[in-house]
């Protein structure tokens, strides 16, 4: 249950950030020519498909996190992509952030931005689905701060939850953007806008906190290592070091 509340606590802090990011797009969804309730609908279902865009990228890097925590360095992983959070808040607030230019990404960019402006000349709601999907994919710091949440997790199944779960706290905010968008004033925009480093850094605390293995429920919980033996034959045993929470100690 605190995955999910974290999840979702994470995409309403995140939605606000939208706000100066994401607006524009949800301002210009092709919509205005549908009935009020056919309107609401397209955008519901434009959020929908960008909570499936990131369910399917937690799904991908929860496996990745799995591969860690089978492993036994679930704790180290949620630590260093911490301390890698930090960092890139410094560097991007700083003249070092040239060094987070990634140029060879510049072209499939363009190329997911181009297809989005094609979508917004089409018609019809599963043009505004296809719209939500594709949006999923464009770069976003509290995106990013969910996929290290995902892959912190350890668990593919875990991470794809994560990830649906904070798009779905995006949707209230994202909704009244592209109902009440035009009231929202540029200075208004810009206080978030300040205030997303501020957010970023909390939560790379927090990923840092919980590897610490503190024992504090919910926050940092406590794991031990414990040697898990499984029987494949009568005559061989593997041995597996991993860590896990005291409660699910193997019998």
């Amino acid at each position: 249950m605190e995955l999910l509340i974290a999840a979702i606590s994470l995409g309403l802090l995140g939605s606000f950030h939208c706000i100066g990011m994401c607006g524009p797009i949800a301002l210009a969804l092709p919509v205005h020519h549908y009935s009020p309730a056919k309107k609401y609908f397209g955008i519901i279902i434009y959020n929908i498909g960008r909570a499936i865009t990131y369910g399917v990228l937690g799904l991908v890097f929860g496996l990745l996190g799995q591969s860690f925590y089978l492993g036994g360095f679930q704790q180290s992983l949620s630590i260093a992509l911490g301390i890698l959070i930090l960092l890139i808040v410094v560097f991007s607030y700083t003249r070092a952030n040239s060094i987070l230019k990634f140029n060879f990404l510049n072209a499939p960019i363009n190329s997911l931005k181009n297809n989005l402006g094609k979508l917004f000349n089409k018609k019809g709601i599963r043009f505004l689905f296809l719209i939500g999907l594709l949006n999923g994919l464009l770069p976003c710091g509290f995106v990013y701060i969910a996929i290290a949440g995902a892959t912190a997790t350890g668990n593919y199944v875990d991470g794809a939850m994560f990830m649906f779960v904070f798009g779905l706290g995006t949707i209230p905010v994202m909704l009244s953007i592209s109902i009440f968008g035009q009231y929202i004033s540029l200075r208004y925009r810009n206080a978030i806008h300040r205030s997303v480093p501020v957010l970023v850094s909390i939560m790379a605390v927090l990923l840092i906190v919980r590897g610490l293995n503190l024992g504090i429920p919910m926050l940092s919980p406590q794991y031990k290592k414990e040697i898990v033996t499984i029987n494949n034959t009568p005559k061989k045993h593997v041995v597996i070091k991993c860590c896990v929470p005291p409660k699910n100690k193997t019998q």
